[in-house]
């Protein structure tokens, strides 16, 4: 065999190989990827079939199933932005307390957000940013970004590298990482990386005009819709302004309708009973979420429920299941320049008999809907919100009458219920800090918990797992069961060993982090992490060294790199806002990784020392 390998080696060594080339060319998906070199693995008789799809039901892929799900109730519920608009206010009006006041505290938020979604978050609030204190979106947007991926390095629930790393060093025999186990290191990169803005990015940084229509896709604002007070509603004897307060800040009363009849303007003290409808102005979100609210329903659905219900599949499955679902099946199309209804209201129209789907509210480019929705006479460009069944839906897409037939772009939000699903959030991480119990069932409990207590629906939750990566994560992870299986880590260790066994620890780690920030910019931080901490704990082994510093430089590095814009997708979500180009990512993000790479290779050995 050549330089001494084994048959096993050189399989693994192919399999490997051949993995690399694929998430490097992305010829296949990633998730398939994973799937193949499960096959390959068992195959090839590198591992036994319980061995190689051990991953679906390791530690790294529930955990990360169950963060996806806690992330995705922080959303759901308005509470990660709320926190992004409270950056807004504490930012002031330069760019010296921007920076100072985002960057730490996108970086704390990142400890328990996914780094991409913070990410898409804080975009339009930057932009906001930029435009309001007259700067280019170019000079916050990086750092923001910067900010994201630095403080997923401060717990390891931050990225999924971390996760694997614990994994693969409790295979090792190693007791693992605490959740908080990476702080201060984490909060070095941090503090490190807003002072590198502040006093050298900021001279390195682009000077681009931004872009605001990157981030803008079919999402419209300023939806008509008619909601009604229910008797069991707490809005009942409310005036207009409180319900305007209490339900949304973007919410507006156009009208107010009882039994029919308007009420008059001012609307004043007046109080609302049962019964009565009023005509808002809500953006999609809250469109979404009035079936989700106790005692208020969207008038449409309310006066139409057993037409509704027909029309949803639903009629014997109950209301919840209907209310949980509107969000998924409402569609919009827009009124076409030449349509046959232009001036005819939506009631005469009767778009239920005639197309079999009730309208549930209207976007208007300009004017003030002061009028119930049944007598709105219809403009050209007008958007109509509708929900129906697949004939139904089909006969408006076939008619020349409308152009477009897309999702509405909405999602249900349960802002009552952020407090709770905050609390949920911390209380499963205190719980698997304090070693209560194991992290993963202390996730999982977070997870479940956050279902129970509706602060996010079932389908979002089954939505906001990213099963690509989950996938990936649980395929991936049976190659570094096959290198310590077959002696392939060891015999990658043992070469390197020859090559370092005179260096000094830092500086070992390093050339480790600076190959690994390299590898992560062609690979996902995952990928990186798996195949290089095997050969990581493999080379401390021989040094005896522990590994810990090893994997977590290597952890570190996979989410730490900024040497170009592909290393990390969250770089790629504000590439088109800010217009950047290459070379400012290589500019800006060189000397960041290098200053990252000095200070992961001083605090990592002082974290672990050798005993």
């Amino acid at each position: 065999m050549p330089l001494g390998l084994e048959s096993s080696q050189l399989a693994l060594f192919a399999i490997l190989v051949g993995a690399i080339i694929l998430l490097f060319t992305e010829w296949i998906r990633i998730d398939l990827t994973a799937i193949l070199i499960i096959l390959a693995l068992n195959l090839a008789g590198l591992l036994e079939p319980d061995e190689a799809f051990s991953g679906f039901s390791s530690e790294p892929a529930i955990m990360l199933a169950a963060i996806f799900v806690l992330s995705g109730a922080l959303k759901h519920t308005g509470l990660s932005e709320r926190l992004g608009n409270g950056i807004k206010l504490m930012a002031g009006n330069s760019f010296e307390r921007i920076i100072a006041v985002m960057m730490p505290a996108v970086a704390l938020m990142s400890a328990f957000i996914g780094h991409v979604a913070l990410t898409a978050i804080m975009l339009p609030v930057t932009m906001t940013l930029a435009r309001e204190n007259d700067i280019q979106p170019s000079k916050l947007l990086m750092p923001m970004s910067f900010a994201a991926s630095l403080g997923s390095t401060i717990a390891i629930i931050g990225a999924p590298a971390f996760l694997v790393a614990n994994s693969l060093l409790r295979q090792a025999g190693q007791p693992g990482l605490g959740i908080f186990s990476i702080a201060p290191i984490g909060l070095a990169l941090s503090l490190a990386g807003t002072l590198f803005v502040l006093l050298i990015g900021r001279f390195l940084l682009p000077a681009h005009p931004g872009d605001d229509e990157a981030i803008n896709h079919f999402r419209l604002q300023g939806y008509y819709t008619e909601l009604v007070i229910l008797p069991e509603s707490e809005l009942v004897g409310k005036t207009i302004r409180q319900i305007e307060s209490e339900l949304e800040p973007d919410l507006k009363v156009s009208a107010w309708f009882r039994d029919t009849h308007p009420r008059g303007k001012p609307f004043g003290r007046k109080q609302t009973r049962a019964g009565d409808v009023l005509v808002i102005r809500t953006n999609p979100d809250k469109l979404a979420s009035i079936q989700q609210e106790r005692g208020i329903a969207l008038h449409p659905l309310h006066k139409y429920e057993k037409e509704f219900l027909l029309l949803s599949g639903n009629e014997n499955n109950g209301e919840n299941n209907h209310n949980e679902d509107i969000a998924s099946r409402l569609v919009q199309s827009v009124v076409a320049p030449k349509s046959e209804f232009i001036g005819k209201t939506i009631g005469q129209i009767d778009f239920l008999r005639r197309y079999g789907v009730i309208i549930v509210s209207v976007w208007r480019q300009k004017g003030w809907l002061q009028t119930e929705l049944s007598r709105t006479k219809l403009r050209a460009g007008d958007v109509l919100v509708m929900v129906g069944d697949n004939p139904s839906l089909k006969r408006i897409a076939e008619d020349l009458s409308f152009l477009m037939l897309v999702p509405f772009e909405g999602e249900p939000k349960f802002h009552r219920k952020a407090p709770l699903a905050g609390a949920i959030m911390a209380l499963a991480v205190l719980a698997s800090t304090l070693n209560l119990v194991r992290v993963d069932v202390a996730l999982m409990a977070g997870a479940a918990a956050v279902l129970l207590c509706g602060c996010i629906s079932a389908r979002q939750a089954y939505q906001s797992i990213d099963t690509r990566i989950y996938v990936f994560i649980a395929g991936a992870i049976p190659l570094g069961l096959a290198m310590e299986k077959t002696g392939a880590a060891a015999l990658l260790g043992g070469w390197l060993q020859g090559l370092v066994m005179d260096w000094d620890t830092p500086w070992i780690l390093l050339a480790f982090f600076l190959v690994s920030g390299v590898i992560t910019q062609v690979m996902s931080d995952t990928a990186t992490t798996i195949l290089l901490a095997p050969v990581a704990i493999a080379l401390a082994r021989g040094l005896n060294l522990p590994p810990e510093p090893f994997v977590v430089t290597v952890a570190m590095a996979s989410v730490a790199s900024f040497f170009t814009p592909i290393g990390h997708h969250g770089n790629l979500l504000i590439y088109g806002p800010g217009r950047y180009q290459f070379s400012d990512f290589l500019r800006v993000g060189i000397p960041l990784t290098l200053l990252a790479a000095g200070l992961v290779a001083v605090l990592a050995p002082m974290l672990w020392p050798a005993s």
